[in-house]
């Protein structure tokens, strides 16, 4: 975090995925910030369910329902940018950023932080992807498992080999070592008993019931795009980073193809963060619940600072940030 107060001139903002959600998320969120709690206040209306209630209060196991994870993730990433806008507001300095990410369901997320997408829209868009792809799932069911201590090419192979009993393939690549794989169950299974032969530090089958990022969730994608065409899209305001080509996103269309692909394509999370780096990003902040993304970012590379808006220590509402913003402007 020290080195982190030296400069924000090119902040790039990441947005977590599904998964990140946990009991009790926003209650010093909507406390601390009247455009936080204004944001649940729209999502309720828009999504016709207590989401500020469950963000708020709601335990696990009720955050755990797919079609609960996605919105509630979504919707408090956006509540913790409009924190973030709000503070920088009352700072009286238009603060940009440089840069947007996220990863896998966090890619809406910063498409609406782009205005590529509005608000209300993003929000039934997230609801809307979390009942196409549990629909693809019962069409085709699958699972996916995590792998840690195998290099990205050991894994690759290993899913070649297993692919005799089915699809699987490389569904995220978060940083070395870190891995997750996706496809049909029997694959899933057979790949996990090759990474445990290839002496994995660990292999976990993670409770999803669907085959996330990879061929299986076809009918999901094009359920996506299909909704995507009759929206009104713009071009981002500040460029996105892709996760599927780990490339510069930067017109409509190309928003388009992005969060209509990323359904079936792997996350390329380390390949997106050496993106953001390549072009000059000098803070990496990530904006929505829990700090993943924050510990990713810093096995991936130390060198460049790394901060989670939510943290208590270094966070928004922390001192340490405070000090960060005035030695910034």
């Amino acid at each position: 975090m020290d080195q982190a107060v030296q400069s924000w001139r090119r902040a790039t903002l990441v947005f977590p995925g599904q998964g990140s959600q946990h009991s009790g998320m926003a209650a010093r969120l909507v406390q601390m910030s009247r455009a936080a709690a204004d944001i649940f206040r729209r999502a309720d209306d828009v999504l016709d369910m207590h989401l500020s209630r469950l963000c708020v209060e709601g335990s696990d196991a009720e955050l755990e329902d797919t079609a609960v994870q996605q919105p509630a993730t979504f919707v408090t990433s956006i509540a913790w940018l409009a924190a973030l806008q709000e503070r920088w507001e009352s700072l009286d300095r238009k603060i940009e950023p440089y840069l947007l990410a996220g990863h896998s369901m966090g890619e809406y997320t910063a498409a609406v932080a782009a205005g590529s997408i509005s608000f209300e829209e993003g929000s039934l868009l997230v609801k809307e992807r979390g009942r196409l792809m549990e629909e693809a799932g019962r069409d085709n069911p699958g699972g996916m498992a995590s792998i840690l201590g195998l290099p990205e090419a050991t894994i690759e192979e290993i899913c070649e080999q297993a692919s005799s009993e089915g699809y699987v393939g490389l569904a995220t690549s978060n940083c070395e070592g870190q891995s997750v794989v996706s496809g049909a169950i029997a694959a899933v299974r057979r790949a996990m008993e090759l990474a445990e032969k290839a002496r994995a530090r660990r292999v976990v089958r993670l409770p999803i019931s669907i085959a996330g990022h990879s061929p299986l969730m076809a009918r999901a994608s094009e359920g996506m795009g299909r909704l995507l065409q009759r929206l009104s899209i713009t071009d981002p305001r500040q460029p996105l980073i892709g996760n599927t080509r780990a490339q510069v996103i930067n017109t409509q269309p190309e928003v388009l193809e992005e969060l209509r692909d990323q359904i079936i394509m792997g996350v390329r999370w380390q390949k997106s963060v050496e993106a953001m780096i390549a072009r000059g990003s000098d803070l990496i902040i990530e904006v929505g619940p829990g700090s993943v993304l924050t510990r990713v970012v810093r096995r991936i590379d130390y060198s460049i600072p790394s901060l989670s808006i939510s943290d208590e220590n270094e966070g928004l509402f922390s001192d340490k940030f405070r000090e960060l913003e005035a030695a910034a402007l």
